[in-house]
């Protein structure tokens, strides 16, 4: 087995990743997945949150907004709506975005507008969770 995979984090506006890693972890809709080389073939969606994966012993960590990974013994991509290190999010715009979606939540709407206001905050927060936890 060898002991790192091609990893490909393609987001809609760029390719944020392509190389080699040791280790992957992904939040799923099913929690936690954990990859590294061998790793059985598997296809899932992932929701808003934040991946790691380790590059020359070292981790990188990123806020994710959505998409689906594919996962194969030697090879994993990652098709991604959008995807930022720590360092390039900008935290006043997150923390404005936050503050838009909290007052639209306060307020009467459709299911499908409150849904899409739900999206929106959700991305503000793991924005802001990922900027905080991770870049100093």
């Amino acid at each position: 087995m060898a002991k790192s995979f091609r990893l490909e984090i393609i987001a809609t506006d760029r390719v944020f990743f392509s190389g080699e890693c040791s280790h992957l972890v992904v939040t799923t809709i099913d929690g936690m997945l954990g990859i590294l080389a061998g790793h059985e073939p598997l296809v899932t969606t992932l929701p808003t949150g934040e991946l790691k994966y380790m590059v020359d012993g070292k981790w990188k960590y990123a806020a994710i907004s959505g998409g689906f990974i594919e996962v194969m013994p030697d090879k994993s991509i990652i098709l991604a709506d959008s995807c930022e290190l720590p360092e390039e999010i900008d935290i006043k715009r997150a923390e404005e975005a936050r503050e838009r979606a909290e007052e639209q939540m306060r307020q009467k709407q459709s299911i499908k507008d409150y849904y899409l206001t739900q999206a929106a905050l959700n991305r503000a927060m793991n924005r802001l969770k990922v900027s905080q936890k991770h870049f100093k």
